[in-house]
């Protein structure tokens, strides 16, 4: 601990500093729980997410026979064509919001494909979208933790390093001046008696 002046000057300081902490310290502690509340939301999204897409994946293992049919479903016959990431803010914090996504699916004949691949890619783009939605949210999830950490840190140096520690050196620094005060008024008075007694000795000289 830096040591401290013992002044009327520093003990203002002091006062100021503790002034602040404390209300400082509140909104703090209310950003830490917003933050919380944000990620247990981010959290269940990203487990319904998983189970849609495990739902999804059921039906298409079905269908796992004839996607082995030769060059009917190929590699690049669905892409992503645009991805719609928007910027939000919570308590603070910039984060990604999936807005969903474009796609572009390789021409193929209507006529001479089997009919189950137009089911096929479109479980396929549902597949995809949960897939970037989440990655998404696993995005948003990283940020908030990252800024529940520093916002954590800061609570904690406030509640129990700042506060005690001023709060310490506010007392010392007004025992001293206190001490310092009543030698004042001791000194005081020796020397209102010394000088009353001069005064005695010399009247009867």
């Amino acid at each position: 601990m830096a040591k401290i002046k013992l002044t009327k000057n520093e003990l203002k300081k002091q006062k100021d500093a503790l002034k602040m902490y404390r209300r400082y310290l509140p909104t703090l502690m209310l950003k830490k729980q917003q933050l919380q509340a944000e990620i247990r939301v981010t959290e269940n999204r990203i487990r319904e997410l998983r189970e849609q897409k495990e739902g999804i994946d059921e039906v298409v293992r079905t269908w796992i026979g004839v996607f082995g049919e030769k060059g009917i479903f190929v590699p690049g016959m669905l892409r992503i064509s645009v991805l719609k990431i928007a910027r939000g803010n919570i308590a603070g914090v910039s984060i990604p919001l999936f807005q969903g996504a474009d796609f572009e699916t390789q021409p193929y004949d209507l006529v001479r494909t089997p009919l189950w691949l137009d089911a096929a890619v479109d479980r396929m783009k549902q597949v995809l979208l949960l897939d970037l939605e989440a990655q998404t949210l696993e995005e948003q999830r990283k940020r908030l933790d990252h800024e529940l950490r520093v916002t954590t840190q800061r609570v904690n140096l406030f509640e129990k390093i700042k506060i005690p520690e001023t709060r310490g050196n506010i007392k010392k620094i007004q025992v001293y001046l206190g001490d310092q005060q009543t030698s004042a008024v001791v000194r005081g008075k020796i020397a209102k008696r010394s000088m009353e007694a001069d005064q005695r000795s010399g009247a009867s000289q």
